[in-house]
């Protein structure tokens, strides 16, 4: 009898050989996805060193594997929140680098044709149901949305994703209570990169994982996951996307990562210990997964060809995002209210 391997490891056919609980398919979307967020994201930064991203960004560079793992388990329909740090998830959902880039830059061509920015994107059509730049604001909005699915007797879930720094305010207390009297189908997800904005987490925290260890005062499981390991955040993702959907109601999950930049681009993360940043790199998801799918026997040719067609998809982006124009100027006053019209009205 084969023995289910534990999460985060390789599973093994008890006889020394490789046995996949995964499979090729879904390895090499698991890979490409996070290779598609390293890419776009070292992109979005060296644009803006050219001036050419409006405000600030807030990148996840080494938090890929989180963003891929919950969405290559996702199905269609499932929806997705963010925070201001939503580029990872937002291209992880199958939005083209083109509109991510686009929005960023302020160009007609983005997401939300230059309106949002880049702490504001989101596409219906992916099931990105917004970027939010208040913390913990999305948290009671996916209950909404998991009440409404539970209501209607749909099987999509709603999946929140947040910072460490959002336990610690009352909404991540509140959403969790209102999710679990109510069995909601909704999946919180803690990516603890260890800082708030500047502050560590565990300086200001009780407790040493912020999110898993309140679950218990809510009833839930404490689930921890390296969150480094795309696979490991797979197979927590498709467990707690299984219980959503049967009906049994939310789970909290806290994913270990690290974020390699600073908290936003103005920030050059000066307070971190030195070395700290090089030892998380020791473990950077993106060279993991490439040596994972060696491991499981993929070919270095076609391991390659993901990456060059990412890179040629992203240079392509890139230059067709310089060549947009601005949003016209009347596109303003356009959505601000539900009838579309900007005029006030007694």
């Amino acid at each position: 009898m084969v023995k289910k391997p534990e999460r985060g490891t390789v599973a093994t056919d008890g006889r020394g050989g490789i046995n996949d609980d995964i499979g090729e398919d879904k390895r090499i979307e698991l890979f490409r996805t996070q290779v598609v967020i390293r890419e776009a994201e070292q992109r979005a930064f060296d644009l803006f060193l050219q001036n050419l991203v409006k405000g600030t960004s807030h990148l996840s560079l080494g938090q890929e594997a989180v963003a891929a793992g919950f969405a290559c388990a996702m199905q269609p329909g499932d929806l997705s929140f963010c925070t201001y740090r939503g580029h990872a998830h937002t291209l992880a959902r199958g939005v083209p680098v083109e509109q991510v880039l686009g929005e960023l830059m302020g160009r007609d061509n983005g997401l939300m044709r230059g309106k949002g920015g880049s702490m504001h994107l989101t596409s219906e059509k992916h099931g990105v149901m917004g970027s939010y730049a208040i913390i913990g604001a999305h948290m009671p909005i996916a209950c909404g949305s998991a009440w409404r699915a539970q209501y209607k007797g749909t099987k999509d879930v709603s999946v929140c994703f947040f910072g460490d720094g959002t336990t610690n305010i009352g909404a991540f207390h509140e959403a969790l209570n209102f999710a679990v009297i109510w069995k909601l189908p909704v999946v919180f997800v803690c990516e603890n990169n260890l800082y708030m904005e500047y502050t560590p987490i565990g300086d200001v925290t009780a407790v040493e994982h912020p999110a898993a260890d309140r679950a218990s005062a809510y009833g839930l499981d404490k689930i921890v996951v390296d969150g480094q390991d795309a696979d490991a955040v797979y197979r927590a993702a498709q467990a707690a996307y299984e219980k959503a959907r049967a009906g049994d109601g939310p789970s909290l999950i806290e994913c270990m990562t690290y974020r390699y930049s600073g908290h936003s681009r103005a920030d050059p993360a000066k307070y971190r210990p030195e070395g700290e940043l090089e030892k998380w790199k020791q473990r950077d998801p993106v060279n993991v997964y490439r040596e994972r799918l060696k491991q499981f026997g993929i070919a270095d040719d076609v391991i390659a060809g993901v990456e060059a067609e990412v890179k040629r998809i992203v240079d392509d982006a890139t230059e067709a995002c310089k060549a947009a124009p601005p949003p016209p100027m009347e596109l303003i006053t356009r959505d601000v209210y539900a009838d579309g019209g900007w005029a006030w009205r007694n």
